[in-house]
């Protein structure tokens, strides 16, 4: 006797999820390239520029740390919480150095406003990028090293705006009204408007590599309504610690 065997189905598979295409030169996804943004060659600046990244900002994809990398020719960064001899070949050299952030009254090394500094040969200018509360956990962490040679110096910034960052800012690109934030690339930007010779020019086309990061980048973000929660967890003097870029002046 003969049995008649029904063909096995075909196993059905699930379509693999699409990657999103990625610009091998800026890293961003292609519908939000910024290659056409880039100064190219990247800018020259007699000041070097490290940028102390913390470790959850490094995984933000809205970071501007990668960009500022790739717009001067003498910017680079490091992921860390502390500073500490033998993380970066630069400060090991006990190099005249600045370090960007604001003093405020529990604050054991007033900051000097960078109108005040005179840039020497060989400056290093130290930027943090983070939160408000991690920026002071790597500050106070890194004090002790940094002492040796830097100067704690500030723009003009209020600490007691609440906010994701550390400086005030021009542009917007933010998932909640949370004041008090910018990027770390226009905390540079405004920086070395004071230290370079042709700063104002250098801030010109930083500020315009972000503006135009916020508009490729805004027209994928859905508005969102702040949350009562967060807004009273702001009024308590809880610091909130989702990523926000950039807010209003």
């Amino acid at each position: 006797m003969f049995h008649c065997m029904e063909p096995e189905a075909e196993e059905v598979l699930s379509p693999e999820p699409q990657r999103r295409s990625i610009c091998s030169n800026c890293d961003r996804p292609t519908r939000v390239c910024l290659c056409h943004a880039l100064p190219f060659p990247p800018i020259q600046t007699a000041t070097r520029i490290l940028i102390v990244q913390h470790p959850h900002e490094a995984r933000h994809k809205l970071s501007t740390t990668p960009i500022l990398n790739k717009s001067l020719l003498r910017a680079s960064s490091v992921t860390t919480r502390r500073l500490r001899r033998g993380l970066s070949p630069i400060l090991d050299r006990s190099p005249p150095a600045l370090y960007l952030f604001p003093s405020s009254a529990s604050s054991t090394t007033p900051a000097l406003h960078i109108s005040a500094v005179h840039p020497s040969a060989d400056l290093v200018l130290i930027a943090f990028d983070a939160t408000w509360q991690h920026a002071r956990e790597m500050v106070r962490a890194s004090e002790d090293f940094l002492s040796e040679f830097a100067t704690r110096v500030c723009l003009d910034v209020d600490e007691s705006v609440g906010g994701g960052s550390i400086y005030d800012s021009e542009l917007i690109l933010r998932k909640e009204p949370f004041a008090g934030c910018v990027s770390t690339m226009e905390a540079v930007a405004r920086a070395l408007r004071v230290l370079e010779p042709n700063g104002p020019e250098i801030e010109e086309k930083l500020v315009g590599v972000l503006r135009e990061m916020v508009r490729l980048q805004a027209g994928f973000l859905k508005p969102v309504k702040p949350r009562p929660k967060l807004l009273k967890k702001k009024t308590e003097g809880k610091e909130k610690k989702e990523r926000v870029l950039f807010k209003v002046s």
